[in-house]
C-alpha cells in the first residue's frame, strides 16, 4: 500500500483543500500571477466555508457563470455588464484612478465604447444625421498636473442618444452616431457639438438582469458622456462626467458616479448664452481633464 501520509494532494477533509490548491500553483512562475491566483483561491475558499455553499447552489452558480458567457454576442459583453452591476469594475477604477488634487479621476470604460471612432475637427458634430433632443454644446481644456496645455491630445467621446440607447443598440441610428473623436489644439482645448444625453437602463436580457430582478434593484444609469483621452507621456484617462439634474444620479446601477464628475448641464434659452444663434433651447457644458504623466495605453473595445 502506498504511504498517502507523503502525498500533499490526498485531501482529508474540507479544512485540507486550500492548501493544497495553493501547493499545487506554487511554482507558477509569473509572480504577479501566482499572487493573484492565490488570493483568489484564498477568499475564494473562505467565501464558501463562510455561506456553505450547498451542491445545488454551487450548480446553480456555475449555470449562471455558463448563461453569462453565452450571452455574450459581437455587440454586447455581458462579462463586463455583470462585473459593473456587482461594482467590481468601480472598485477596480476607485482603487488605481481615484481623483487626487493633480488629475482628473477615472470611470468605466462600460460595456459600449467601441474603437475606431471617426475623425472630426474641434467644433463639429457627433450627430450624423437627424438627431431629436436638446443641442449640447461641450468645451474644455486637456491640461497636465503643472497646468500646462495638453496639445494634440486625442479626445474620445461616446454617449446614449436623447432616447437612451447607443448607436449599436437601435437600428434607427446610423453606424458610429454619437460617436468620434477630436485633437486638442496648441492651448489643450477642445469644443464640440452633439445632442443632450438621456439616462438609460443597461441590458437587462440576459442573466444579470435577473439578478438585477432577484434583488429587487432598477437597471438605470443617470445621463453622462463617455471620455477616454490620449496623449504622448501621459497615462490614458479613461472617465465619464454626469448631468448635474440627471434622475438616478445618486443611485447608478453600476456605482460609477463620483462627486468630482458630475457636470454643470446648463440650460440656455433660444437667443441667449454663448449662442445667440440659436433658435432654440441648448444647453453647454465646460469641463476640463488633468492628466498624470506616464505611458499611455489604448482600451480593449468590449465590443466590435
Amino acid at each position: 500500500m502506498p504511504d498517502v501520509t507523503k502525498r500533499s494532494s490526498i485531501v482529508t477533509d474540507a479544512e485540507s483543500v486550500t492548501q493544497i490548491v495553493l501547493a499545487a500553483m506554487s511554482n507558477t512562475d509569473n509572480p504577479r500571477l501566482k499572487e493573484i491566483v492565490g488570493a483568489l483561491v484564498e477568499h475564494g475558499h473562505a467565501f464558501l466555508k463562510q455561506i456553505r455553499l450547498t451542491d445545488e447552489e454551487f450548480e446553480q452558480g456555475l449555470d449562471f457563470v455558463r448563461q453569462v458567457g453565452l450571452t455574450c454576442t459581437d455587440s454586447h459583453n455581458e462579462v463586463v455588464l455583470l462585473a459593473d452591476v456587482l461594482g467590481f469594475s468601480t472598485l477596480v477604477k476607485a482603487l488605481n484612478n481615484s481623483a487626487h488634487d493633480d488629475r482628473t479621476g477615472g470611470a468605466l470604460l462600460g460595456p459600449f465604447y467601441r474603437g475606431g471612432s471617426p475623425r472630426y475637427e474641434l467644433g463639429e458634430s457627433l450627430v450624423q444625421g437627424h438627431a431629436p433632443g436638446s443641442p449640447l454644446f461641450v468645451h474644455g481644456q486637456v491640461r497636465n498636473i503643472r497646468h500646462e496645455p495638453v496639445r494634440n491630445a486625442m479626445v474620445d467621446v461616446w454617449q446614449a442618444s436623447p432616447v437612451g440607447l447607443y448607436e449599436n443598440q437601435d437600428p434607427e441610428q446610423p453606424e458610429m452616431n454619437l460617436r468620434g473623436h477630436f485633437f486638442t489644439d496648441e492651448n489643450g482645448a477642445f469644443h464640440f457639438r452633439s445632442v443632450r444625453p438621456a439616462g438609460y437602463p443597461v441590458p437587462t436580457h440576459g442573466p444579470v438582469g435577473v439578478l438585477l430582478r432577484e434583488q429587487n434593484r432598477h437597471p438605470y444609469r443617470p445621463a453622462h458622456l463617455h471620455f477616454v483621452v490620449i496623449a504622448e507621456g501621459y497615462s490614458t484617462l479613461i472617465s465619464q462626467i454626469f448631468a448635474d439634474d440627471a434622475e438616478y444620479l445618486d443611485s447608478d446601477v453600476v456605482f460609477g458616479v463620483t462627486r468630482d464628475l458630475v457636470g454643470r448641464f446648463e440650460r440656455h434659452e433660444a437667443g441667449t448664452g454663448p449662442r445667440p444663434d440659436m433658435n432654440e433651447a441648448y444647453y453647454t457644458l465646460e469641463y476640463d481633464f488633468v492628466l498624470a504623466e506616464g505611458v499611455p495605453t489604448y482600451p480593449t473595445p468590449p465590443i466590435k
